[in-house]
Order: structure tokens, then C-alpha cells, then sequence
């Protein structure tokens, strides 16, 4: 496994133990009571359509790891309004702090003002995580299949379902899919970019695709960049597309996201 999961992984752990501290499950517990956020209907904002063959998950994401900063005027409720506003169908917000300057508070900065399910992107191990998930405004979450055990995984899945929110987990090989598959999963996601070397291979989708079951949802993640991309990987069998970093670099998101979804004019 990737030495800078395992690095994501430890230092996640670490915060986690400091978080529970200060902010006990009972207290986050009780926060949820006065939640005024209900989780969105993801799935049926996610699967494709006649009338709407391209979902897109647009993703707010300041840095990365491999990339550094990847935006400057960052602005997470700016980002979001004119993600949607481009037609985006969901937002993928990305929470972890260290290795990708996020925050656990875009995700209700960012509900306030947007209509579509939120996906809190972050290095989920643990229960709590997914009641902060719930407590903070999101719809659904991201489950790394390479960073837990089947086990672990599939408590993981059941437990977000009792919550109401669903889980989008992501797969990089073979190995990941037979997991996801026998831990339940319902929305899975293919990311093109290798966790040990960073390296994209855009044809992993069309080899895991066909040993997917018909009813599943199925996300393409890194590396799309233009509309061809988007109707070759619908070809195949994707419903969603996950795309964070090309839309980040771009001055005009709105008109980035219909690009990307409908074709340039």
C-alpha cells in the first residue's frame, strides 16, 4: 500500500484521537438533533440517464499531495454555487487537513448555498467519522477500499446506511472491486491514478467495468479533462464523473462544468 496513505491513514488516526477527546460522541451525537439537513437522495443523483446521461461530481479542492496548491482564490461557497450553477449534480468537498488543506466546515459553508448531495472526501476509518459526516451537512461519503478490510469496510458501509447517507466506495484494482462487492457496496468508484506511484491509467475503467454487477452505480474518478473523455467513459458503463482538478485550474468553473457535461459550443 501507498507509503503516503499510510501516512494519511496515521495522521487521520492521530486527529481522531484528539477530536474524540474534545468533542465526545455523545456531544456530536446530540448535535445531530438539531441537524437542520436531511441526507439528499444520492442515488438517483448519480445514475444515468436518458435525460441526463453525464452526472458530474464537481470537486472543491484547494491542494493535493502530488500537486501542492492547486488553487489560490479559494473560496468553497463561491466554488459550489458555480458548480451548480454549471450543472453539476453533486459536489465532492474534500475535509482532510494536512495533505489537502480542507476542512470538516466547508461542508456546511457549502450546504447553505447549493441544492445538490454532498460527498465529505476524506481518510474515513472510524464510526465517528461518519456521525461528523452527518453532524457537518453531508449526503454521502467516501470509503477507500485499499485503506480498510473487508471487515472493517463493510461495518463501515452498514453503518453510514443506518445514518441515512450512503457511501461511495473507491476502488483501484481487482483486488478492491471483489472487497467492495462482498462488503455490500452500492456506488463505486474507479479512480484512474495509482496510490503508490500517482500514475493514471484511464483504461482501468474499462477493465473493471464489465466484472461490475448491472445494478451497481459507477463513478470514474482522475484524470478527466473534456467531454470525449466523459462520453468514452459513458461508453463503457460510467454513470458519474468525479473531476476535482481540471475544473479547479480553470478561471470560469460554471462554464468549465458545461463544457465538460454537454460539449463546447
Amino acid at each position: 500500500m501507498a507509503q503516503i496513505l499510510d501516512d494519511i491513514i496515521k495522521k487521520t488516526k492521530e486527529d481522531l484521537e484528539k477530536r474524540k477527546v474534545d468533542y465526545p460522541l455523545e456531544w456530536l451525537g446530540r448535535s445531530l438533533a438539531y441537524n437542520p439537513f436531511a441526507p439528499k437522495d444520492v442515488k438517483t443523483a448519480l445514475k444515468s440517464t436518458k435525460e441526463n446521461p453525464y452526472r458530474i461530481i464537481a470537486e472543491i479542492k484547494k491542494a493535493s499531495p502530488s500537486k501542492g496548491l492547486i488553487r489560490k482564490d479559494f473560496d468553497p461557497m463561491v466554488i459550489g454555487q458555480a458548480y451548480e450553477k454549471g450543472g453539476a449534480d453533486s459536489l465532492s468537498i474534500l475535509t482532510e487537513p494536512h495533505f489537502f488543506k480542507g476542512d470538516k466546515e466547508y461542508l456546511g459553508m457549502v450546504r447553505r448555498y447549493t441544492s445538490i448531495p454532498l460527498l465529505r472526501k476524506d481518510f474515513i476509518v472510524d464510526k465517528y467519522q461518519i456521525i461528523e459526516a452527518l453532524a457537518f451537512g453531508a449526503d454521502y461519503l467516501l470509503l477507500i477500499a485499499k485503506a480498510l478490510t473487508r471487515k472493517e469496510l463493510k461495518e463501515l458501509i452498514n453503518y453510514t446506511r443506518h445514518l441515512g447517507m450512503e457511501a461511495l466506495v473507491e476502488i483501484h484494482d481487482k483486488k478492491d472491486l471483489t472487497k467492495a462487492i462482498s462488503s455490500g457496496a452500492d456506488i463505486i468508484g474507479i479512480n484512474h491514478r495509482n496510490l503508490e506511484t500517482f500514475e493514471m491509467d484511464m483504461q482501468l475503467s474499462e477493465k473493471l467495468i464489465p466484472l461490475i454487477p448491472k445494478n451497481k452505480i459507477i463513478v470514474a474518478e482522475s484524470g478527466i479533462k473534456d467531454h470525449e473523455m466523459v462520453k468514452e467513459l459513458s461508453r463503457v458503463g460510467a454513470d458519474a464523473f468525479l473531476v476535482g482538478e481540471h475544473f479547479m485550474r480553470q478561471d470560469d468553473i460554471t462554464k468549465a462544468v458545461k463544457d465538460l457535461k454537454y460539449g463546447k459550443e
